[in-house]
């Protein structure tokens, strides 16, 4: 677990100061890090990290003085005297417990009648998301796709390396009904798609701070899937799902390529996300990951603005158009400057001039400290 996912658990409402968890290094390698929430007049909640360091002889310590044989009795020792740390420790943070690689080993290609599809959550021009149920135990989110959306042969093909994405930045794949109409089935999300969640959800009355923090989440996924050398094609916040405790994760990666639909694959076509696509992309096909930086660029306004769709006012050929021209849309009511800043950066006209998804991760990720320590709330964000 990283640092920021620490934090993310630490300050879940409901906890308290001395709440902790001891995790791997990420600088480190076979080092430990102790993260404990804290509470000061200045900054409020916040939390505190720790390197636990190891000797040669196996031991473990945090400062040179109080030496302990195992990490058990290093964080006793805490338990009872704070001891130089910000507060004494008090209880263990209850950590998400990851979710099964799949349904069962050998379940991969499920029968259509192992599931049983109960509550409908949504429809889109290719097919409908519902929650159901796998072989009457396991709770998960089954997409039924329209006949004639896409191949089976060509997406049991890209359902394979789908499959082997896993990062907990993103919706994993469990098992697929590969004969039409097609069925894939994924971890379900309680909190619905990042648009509704905006729109009617309790993301109405998110503040900039968890805002940033979930673009930072998603850019997270997206490094990994940069990392892989693969393109999701179709990002944007209808396909981010989000769990309790705004844990956001990105769903679709891919199957954007495989859609058959004319309406879809003129790219200028009624069901083609034009104002989402990055220009090479929308008139010349090229989608590359730097194609996904300009659809992130955009994400990041329908999160300030609460699932507003972009360019309001304008329909699609103009959208086209005038960005071609070198229109960018202008920064959203209430969103800070820098963050403005960020997006245009991933509207640069030149696809290398973007910035990676790397460097967006670590922008996020460190926003309110680097860029905007002075931050206050405001009426909008």
């Amino acid at each position: 677990m990283g640092r920021k996912d620490a934090e993310r658990l630490l300050l879940n409402p409901g906890n308290q100061r001395g709440i902790f968890l001891v995790r791997e290094s990420e600088t480190t390698k076979g080092a430990y890090s102790l993260s404990i929430r804290d509470w000061d007049e200045v900054r409020g909640d916040n939390v505190k990290h720790y390197k636990i360091r190891k000797l040669d002889n196996g031991g473990y310590y945090i400062t040179t003085r109080a030496q302990f044989e195992s990490l058990q009795k290093l964080v006793k020792h805490y338990r009872e005297h704070a001891d130089g740390l910000c507060h004494k420790l008090t209880t263990v943070c209850p950590t998400v417990k990851p979710q099964t690689q799949g349904l069962a080993k050998d379940a991969w290609e499920i029968p259509r009648e192992s599931l049983r599809l109960e509550v409908k959550l949504g429809q889109g021009c290719f097919g409908e998301v519902w929650m159901g149920t796998w072989n009457g135990t396991t709770k998960v989110a089954i997409k039924t796709l329209k006949p004639g959306t896409m191949m089976p042969e060509a997406f049991l093909q890209e359902a394979q390396i789908m499959k082997k994405l896993r990062h907990d930045k993103l919706v994993p794949l469990y098992a697929v009904v590969s004969e039409e109409p097609i069925y894939i089935v994924t971890e379900f999300m309680t909190k619905g798609s990042l648009l509704d969640f905006l729109k009617e959800g309790e993301g109405k009355y998110l503040k900039l701070p968890q805002l940033v923090d979930m673009a930072a989440q998603i850019a997270d996924g997206m490094a990994y899937i940069e990392r892989m050398n693969y393109i999701h094609r179709d990002l944007r916040a209808a396909n981010i799902l989000v769990g309790d405790n705004l844990v956001c994760k990105i769903a679709d990666f891919g199957l954007a390529r495989l859609i058959e639909d004319n309406e879809y694959t003129a790219r200028q076509g009624a069901k083609f996300p034009i104002k989402w696509t990055a220009p090479e992309a929308a008139l010349y096909g090229r989608f590359t990951i730097k194609s996904d930086v300009w659809s992130f660029g955009i994400l990041l306004t329908e999160l300030v603005t609460k699932g507003r769709v972009p360019y309001p006012g304008m329909v699609n050929r103009e959208v086209l158009e005038q960005v071609e021209r070198g229109y960018r849309m202008p920064c959203p009511q209430g969103c800070p400057e820098s963050l403005h800043e960020l997006m245009k950066l991933c509207w640069k006209k030149d696809p290398d001039e973007r910035p990676t998804f790397e460097y967006i991760q670590s922008f996020l990720e460190d926003y309110f400290t680097a860029t905007e320590p002075q931050y206050q709330p405001g009426d909008n964000l």
